[in-house]
């Protein structure tokens, strides 16, 4: 496993699903400990999709102080939390078991005020962006017409939702300011297609076409998890 730095990211290529999801696993719950240890509580948010499956289960399994974590997302489709496509369904039968059963899950689509959202997570210890074949993340999604208000980072407005052109259903997301606000950031991918995608990605300066560079260009150090 060699590290190598682009920009202010650390790429970390894996030779393994298993690799990838143990590490990313151990290191996150470090993290939270760290938090925990200095603050009495910490905060995790994470991203939906097939991708971070092993990952959450793994993270599920660690002995830490989980009744002090809470636990959100960086983006929601607006679905019925009971629908499989809900990024919260798949957090809470994913992480929120085993060891981790009793930690604070926060859902981002109910009817809890928004800004009830943003006063829990103003201090965000780990966030954990995933990334499509299209360059997006969370839910910025390329040539979105919420793009330039979802960028601006003189926008206070934790949350955005936007509709997709090329995905369904409607969203809820964190927006760039939010996202760049976490004091520790993973980018995890995984799969050939992916792969290609990032190393597309870190040479264009094309933001509407690839979301994903506004956090890769960012000042903040990504921390960049890959498997083939």
């Amino acid at each position: 496993m060699e590290e190598v730095g682009t920009m202010n990211n650390i790429y970390i290529p894996f030779e393994t699903q298993e690799d990838i999801a143990t590490t990313l696993a151990h290191d996150i719950s470090q993290i939270l400990e760290k938090s925990i240890l200095l603050n009495d509580k910490a905060t995790l948010l994470l991203s939906g999709g097939n991708t971070p499956k092993l990952f959450l289960n793994k993270l599920s399994n660690i002995k830490i102080d989980w009744e002090k974590v809470t636990v959100g997302l960086v983006d929601e489709r607006i679905v019925d939390i009971s629908n499989k496509d809900s990024n919260e369904f798949l957090i809470k039968n994913e992480l929120c078991i085993n060891n981790a059963k009793v930690v604070n899950f926060i859902g981002m689509f109910n009817k809890n005020d928004l800004i009830l959202y943003k006063n829990t997570f103003s201090k965000i210890d780990v966030l954990v962006l995933g990334m499509g074949t299209d360059g997006h993340t969370a839910s910025l999604f390329p040539y979105n017409e919420k793009l330039e208000k979802a960028y601006d980072l003189d926008n206070d407005e934790f949350t955005i939702f936007i509709t997709p052109s090329t995905a369904p259903y409607e969203r809820i997301s964190l927006t760039l300011k939010s996202i760049l606000s976490a004091d520790a950031i993973f980018l995890h991918i995984e799969g050939k297609e992916k792969i290609k995608v990032y190393n597309e990605v870190i040479k264009s300066n094309d933001t509407l076409k690839y979301p994903i560079i506004k956090v890769l260009n960012s000042e903040k150090e990504i921390k960049v998890y890959a498997h083939e």
